[in-house]
């Protein structure tokens, strides 16, 4: 008689929502064929049922000790080198992923010898393009007013996707003109709220969402689908990206894009570093200074406006 095979052990749900995450990016931002999709969600899901025995005691910070032991793992279950090597491709652009999404560092990760990977660079929208965004919903939207306020939301606090679905009326203080934003770590931070924003706002609070959350009117969130229930960030990168095509703008247009934006037009219009690394809720300043090559074309204008050679 056959034995029954042994269970598999369950992921844990936060890396299992960030391989999700992960895949979506994949698809929908890097337009990769859904055939490599499912082949870096596969390699995934063998790191996540690594990682749930026990091996792994915190993936967003892994330790150079602990992924040797995975490439190990990955050899004893008689992996060929090529596709361990793709195991580990799939392990370091889920690194760089949630490094984009300012969840996790690379850290040890870099440290694992694989192919050259690709390096993103932020993409920035000027500020005409983030008017034409910001001006794509329209009034014969089903939730026209609920994604006008989403998306003044996003440019205007420069917040990361999780920070914007995660907000709750009580973060919201509009007659102060703030929101208290949670980032990584549970750290909070007080963002301004500019004037389209708010009015965005009150007209979504006051004539769309009673109406979302009529059989659940105790719904703590700000944005919400029709039941009152929180938007997900695949909800957000759906919308994000649907207004950006109808501005025909670029494919690649998501939610962090406008945080990008945020800060480049910040540093843009003479903000200094550390009040845009507050904003942000950068624990290091060494991240927001990402942001400074990025704006080249204005130092470059600048250069040879005044310089006595340029």
């Amino acid at each position: 008689m056959k034995r029954p095979s042994p269970e598999k052990p369950a992921q844990s749900a936060p890396l299992a929502d960030d391989i999700a995450a992960f895949r979506n990016y994949l698809q929908a931002e890097r337009g990769m064929a859904a055939n490599t999709v499912l082949a870096y969600g596969r390699d995934l899901d063998r790191f996540a049922q690594w990682a749930a025995t026990g091996a792994l005691k915190d993936y967003l910070h892994p330790g150079i000790r602990e992924l040797s032991q995975y490439v190990s793992h990955l050899r004893d279950e008689g992996l060929a080198p090529a596709s361990t090597a793709r195991h580990l491709v799939a392990l370091k652009m889920f690194y760089r992923f949630l490094r984009l999404e300012e969840r996790a560092e690379l850290g040890a990760v870099e440290l694992l010898s694989s192919p050259t990977l690709w390096e993103r660079i932020p993409q920035v929208l000027s500020p005409e393009s983030v008017e034409k965004l910001l001006a794509a919903p329209q009034p014969g939207d089903r939730f026209y007013l609920r994604d006008q306020a989403l998306l003044e939301t996003l440019y205007a606090t420069g917040s990361r996707a999780s920070e914007v679905v995660d907000l709750k009326l009580a973060d919201l203080h509009l007659d102060s003109g703030f929101c208290k934003c949670t980032g990584k770590g549970s750290k909070q931070r007080i963002v301004p709220l500019g004037r389209p924003a708010l009015k965005a706002l009150r007209a979504y609070l006051s004539e769309l969402r009673p109406e979302l959350v009529r059989v659940a009117p105790d719904s703590p969130w700000v944005f919400v689908s029709r039941g009152g229930r929180v938007l997900t960030r695949e909800m957000l990168w759906t919308i994000v990206k649907k207004y950006a095509r109808r501005a025909a703008l670029s494919t690649k247009v998501s939610p962090h894009t406008l945080r990008h934006s945020f800060a480049t037009h910040l540093l843009a219009g003479g903000a200094d570093l550390r009040s845009v690394q507050e904003l942000l809720g950068h624990a290091n300043i060494r991240t927001t200074q990402h942001y400074t090559h990025v704006d080249r074309d204005r130092l470059r204008a600048i250069h040879h406006r005044f310089h006595p050679r340029g």
